[in-house]
């Protein structure tokens, strides 16, 4: 679905000016290229055109969750912010590339670029209009809040020029490295009753961060409908049936009764893993 304006030969300066301020429709496609291994072709994945509301979410959700399939670490809210700021390149040409097993995220447009670079990571600088404030904050806090959580964690964010027109901005996290440890020494074990059998270990599924918070908020409440989810992480309630269809198709929750949900069996297997 393409919604595009169509001008009249004789418009007016006022009808183009409301056209030009028009934020509530993405008629650009986005494509996800996920490089799962550098010696292939990246997997690409299509954002189609929708409400902007809609597109960033979807295209923030992709990422994140294909940033989590790679074993990624950088947090849902810093790919938020930075897709939200398509929003100043009117989502012209966007492409985001999710590299080194999801510790490093790029993302690229062909829109108006950033001229001071320097600022855009210095709170309280925005070039957002008033209507695009109807779609993001628009106060100059988001690419501040990212530098400073990557700064912190030992990553780093970058902005550059794209090589036409446009930006691109890279979020890297420093891999963590498991540090080796020596083999511990052998020690005499006197016999021992039978041990009581450990549970073993569920596989956990690739989670969202949403889908991860729902999951805790299950086991510590016990059944929930989609208003309780909405409420409990102040998401709208296509995203919270999302995230509660995500989880049912994963075997992780179950409908009972006047259609609420519970976890299962094996969701709370996984929610001890993750605790």
């Amino acid at each position: 679905m393409s919604a595009e304006h169509e001008f009249e030969p004789h418009q007016n300066q006022e009808d183009a000016d409301t056209v030009s301020s028009d934020y509530s429709y993405v008629n650009a496609t986005a494509r996800v290229a996920v490089y799962d291994d550098m010696k292939m072709p990246p997997h690409i994945i299509e954002i189609k055109p929708a409400p902007t509301a809609d597109f960033i979410e979807h295209l923030a959700t992709c990422i994140n969750d294909e940033k989590l399939k790679l074993g990624g670490k950088i947090p849902y809210g810093a790919i938020r912010e930075v897709a939200e700021n398509f929003i100043h390149a009117r989502f012209t040409e966007v492409v985001v590339s999710i590299l080194d097993g999801g510790n490093t995220i790029r993302f690229c447009d062909q829109g108006p670029g950033i001229e001071s670079k320097d600022k855009a990571t210095l709170p309280g600088f925005t070039s957002a209009s008033e209507h695009m404030k109807h779609y993001i904050r628009g106060v100059g806090s988001g690419l501040p809040l990212v530098k400073e959580y990557l700064d912190f964690s030992g990553g780093r964010i970058s902005i550059e020029d794209n090589i036409r027109q446009g930006s691109v901005v890279t979020m890297t996290l420093k891999q963590e490295e498991s540090p080796e440890q020596p083999p511990a020494p052998a020690q005499a074990t006197a016999p021992e009753a039978s041990p009581i059998p450990k549970k073993p270990a569920v596989q956990v599924p690739p989670l969202s961060d949403r889908e991860v918070s729902a999951i805790f908020l299950f086991a510590e409440r016990g059944a929930l409908g989609n208003k309780d989810i909405m409420e409990a992480l102040g998401i709208a309630g296509s995203s919270a049936n999302s995230t509660l269809k995500k989880l049912e198709q994963k075997g992780l929750i179950e409908v009972i009764a006047n259609k609420k949900r519970t976890l299962t069996d094996f969701g709370y297997a996984v929610y001890e893993q993750l605790g």
